[in-house]
C-alpha cells in the first residue's frame, strides 16, 4: 500500500540537503542505481515509489534517521514535527556536548539561558 506522505517528504528532505534532483540522480549511479531525473520526479510527484533498497539509500542521501516519523508511520514526540539536523548541525551537536567547558560561552553567545 502507498504511503502519500513519501512523495512529500522525499521532496521536502532533498530540498532540506540543499541537492537537486540531478544531483540526486548522479549519487545514485555512484551507487549502481540508475534513476533519471524524471523518476526522481515522478517519487517526488507521487506517481511511483522507489524500491525498498532505494528508498533507504534516499533516507541516508538525505540524513533522514527516524524514518517511520519522517514518514508519518508514528507521531513525532515533538508538537512542531521532527527536529531534522542536517550533517553540520549533527556535528554542531556532537562538537557543543564534547566541550561542555566551552557550553556556558556559546549558551551567551546564542542568547540561551
Amino acid at each position: 500500500m502507498k504511503n502519500p506522505r513519501i512523495a512529500t517528504c522525499l521532496k521536502y528532505y532533498r530540498k532540506l540537503n540543499k541537492l537537486s534532483v540531478n544531483e540526486v540522480a548522479d549519487i545514485l549511479k555512484e551507487h549502481n542505481i540508475s534513476s533519471a531525473t524524471k523518476t526522481i520526479y515522478g517519487w517526488e510527484n507521487g506517481r511511483s515509489q522507489p524500491d525498498a533498497d532505494t528508498f533507504m539509500l534516499l533516507c541516508e542521501i538525505y540524513n533522514i534517521d527516524n524514518i517511520l516519523e519522517a514518514f508519518g508511520y508514528i507521531e513525532s514526540a515533538d508538537a512542531d514535527g521532527p527536529l531534522i539536523l542536517n550533517r553540520e548541525e549533527k556535528e554542531l551537536v556532537i562538537r557543543y556536548r564534547n566541550n561542555p567547558e566551552m557550553q556556558s560561552a556559546v549558551n551567551k553567545l546564542l542568547d540561551i539561558y
